[in-house]
């Protein structure tokens, strides 16, 4: 059938990216950056500090919650997030089978307790970053939602990879 040929060949995958943002003293925004380490996937380049797959039965701003508190030890409330933006990302190398992401991004400017490296064996380096002077090997996709935030050219749906 269509259905079973569709099922065996393509898979959505939601994820949650929370973009952790401040001033500094100067008035340059800064976004918090996590050096991904032993994750099998990008090591070695920076990403946002709090993101990660939604789980089954989860709804994409509880995994945000989640995500903040497993991967920085803060503590924030869902009314605390700003949805930015949704980007539908195609993922393929080649291989079958062929995915879609869909990742949800939110901003956070208010949080509790201070933002550490809650799991050292998927992360080398947790540093904040003025956002003009982003770090040369950041995830792309992740790259693209940061300046067109940052330049206010960032709509509410986007579609990168296709």
């Amino acid at each position: 059938t269509i259905a079973g040929r569709v099922a065996d060949q393509f898979a959505l995958v939601p994820a949650v990216y929370v973009m952790f943002c401040r001033s500094n003293p100067v008035q340059r925004r800064e976004v918090l950056l996590q050096l991904r380490e032993g994750t099998g996937f990008m090591d070695g380049y920076w990403a946002h500090a709090a993101a990660g797959h939604v789980e089954l039965g989860e709804s994409a701003i509880d995994a945000a919650v989640r995500e903040a508190a497993e991967e920085l030890g803060v503590e924030l409330l869902s009314s605390e997030l700003k949805p930015l933006t949704v980007l539908h990302r195609r993922h393929a190398d080649g291989s079958e089978p062929v995915d879609h992401r869909v990742d949800f991004f939110y901003e956070c400017r208010t949080w509790s307790g201070e933002p550490r490296r809650m799991e050292p064996l998927k992360s080398a380096d947790l540093r904040w970053w003025p956002v003009d002077e982003l770090p040369e090997k950041l995830v792309d996709h992740e790259r693209f939602v940061i300046e067109a935030h940052h330049s206010g050219q960032l709509a509410p749906i986007h579609s990168y990879g296709f």
